[in-house]
């Protein structure tokens, strides 16, 4: 049961994506429905999030150890998970001991999109 999970949150991982949408365009009145590209732009955000969450899931369920988590770790870094230790773009907590580390802080504090700002020179 376990590796069909694993299959099916792959499966759904497989199609992350970001599609941005065009800046500046107009608000619409208040309590009117949203467009179609408005449509499209709310649950294209929620797809991304619930894919983001699924890979946290992934990591508190597996560790950082197991082949599926470090190929996600991997595919977020161009192919090789950084050593550490690793910076991010967090002014209150900006140093982790490694890229486990400051993975399992986003899944926990819930801010999927929070991105390395570069590697700190050990």
């Amino acid at each position: 049961m376990t590796a069909l999970w694993a299959y099916l949150a792959l499966s759904v991982l497989l199609g992350w994506g970001c599609l941005a949408g065009p800046r500046g365009t107009k608000a619409q009145q208040p309590g009117t429905p949203l467009s179609d590209q408005e449509y499209h732009q709310f649950f294209e955000f929620l797809r991304v999030t619930i894919q983001a969450s699924t890979a946290c899931h992934l990591r508190e369920l597996y560790g950082c150890k197991n082949s599926l988590v470090q190929r996600l770790d991997e595919y977020e870094n161009h192919g090789i998970i950084p050593p550490g230790p690793i910076c991010s773009e967090l002014p209150e907590n900006p140093f982790f001991h490694n890229f486990c580390t400051f993975s399992l802080y986003r899944c926990i504090m819930k801010k999927y999109f929070l991105k390395v700002s570069y590697l700190a020179i050990s």
